[in-house]
């Protein structure tokens, strides 16, 4: 998600949307033209997570997210997946989870145990996205990693699940490698691969670091589709007003909020900060609350990074157990509060 990539984020993006927000309205309320675009799509419906592997989700194998092993059976992994799913459910309210795949998983010997959690999901009525990772090291450049073996894999993942409403498919994650105009070519062909998908199941990423969604809602090739977005505090370290977070948020969204996802949004779990309390020039408090609300009252869906992963210090929840017994425990009270709220709950 982001530790590999925080130096450089901070320096591309402060620029750029400094003279954005110039233009942008202080109002939290949702814009009359996003209302007048009609319901092609339903954003807030997702109250999600994402459950992540320890290792960012950047693998050149496949990706294992925490609490998971690949040495485990399509059985044992769907009882730890029911497990952890049900904390989600009912720790955070969710209904929601975002998982990594790449060609490792899908096209090796790991899918079939993978698919059982994403059965464990469906089975308790969770909706599931998809999104494709880049692997690691000279391979995590923003890029596709390699075609033939990309278009393999989600030709695998949608013959299985195209019928199954509650999967839904993001063809890849942050993919920055790319101008936004080739970024949109890229789903475009991606969408023509795969005509029994409907447009209403695809997530489209924002172009860059899934930073800003204007570029892909305005290409009509994209319509009907939903659009992703990824926003977080560190990228403007100084940005420490309320006002100031709102406004950041509305220049990565422009008038696309009727289709637009937050499906990365995060902060510090483990700090003991109350994201409900006063900001004092806390920037992510600021941030949480900021964004929080502008979900909740623009209708955006909210995937929150990362419900679970080991090791990291955003995570909503800390894993606890062996083997298929294992539970979930809140690791910020004030933290998962505003989750909720992003929900409009």
């Amino acid at each position: 998600m982001f530790q590999q990539r925080k130096m450089r984020l901070a320096c591309v993006m402060g620029a750029a949307l400094m003279l954005a927000m110039l233009f942008i309205t202080q109002a939290v309320n949702m814009p009359t033209a996003h209302a007048s675009q009609g319901n092609i799509v339903t954003p807030d419906q997702f109250h999600g997570v994402n459950w992540a592997d320890p290792r960012d989700n950047f693998a050149n194998d496949a990706v294992v997210p925490s609490g998971l092993s690949v040495l485990d059976n399509y059985a044992v992994t769907y009882a730890k997946a029911r497990a952890i799913i049900k904390g989600f459910a009912t720790n955070l309210s969710a209904n929601t989870v975002r998982l990594p795949i790449n060609p490792y998983t899908v096209n090796g010997q790991f899918w079939n145990a993978y698919t059982g959690a994403i059965k464990a999901a469906t089975d308790q009525g969770f909706k599931v996205i998809l999104s494709y990772w880049e692997g690691t090291g000279s391979f995590q450049d923003g890029k596709i990693d390699d075609l033939t073996t990309f278009w393999q894999m989600w030709k695998t993942v949608t013959n299985k699940y195209h019928s199954n409403k509650l999967v839904y498919y993001e063809p890849m994650n942050e993919p920055h490698g790319y101008s936004d105009s080739e970024w949109t070519n890229i789903v475009v062909q991606w969408i023509n691969n795969y005509p029994l998908v409907s447009r209403s199941q695809i997530f489209v990423s924002g172009a860059g670091y899934n930073d800003h969604v204007t570029s892909v809602c305005a290409d009509s090739r994209l319509d009907g589709t939903f659009v992703s977005l990824h926003n977080y505090g560190f990228w403007n370290p100084n940005q420490i007003s309320y006002d100031a977070w709102i406004n950041d948020f509305k220049a990565r969204i422009g008038s696309c909020a009727y289709r637009t996802v937050v499906d990365e949004w995060g902060a510090p779990m483990t700090s003991g900060w109350d994201y409900n309390g006063p900001i004092n020039n806390n920037g992510y408090i600021a941030y949480v609350q900021a964004g929080t609300d502008l979900m909740r009252s623009w209708h955006l869906g909210s995937v929150y990074w990362p419900g679970l992963r080991n090791g990291d210090g955003y995570s909503m929840e800390t894993l606890n157990g062996s083997g298929t017994d294992l539970t979930l425990t809140n690791n910020n009270a004030s933290g998962v509060s505003r989750l909720k709220h992003s929900y409009g709950l």
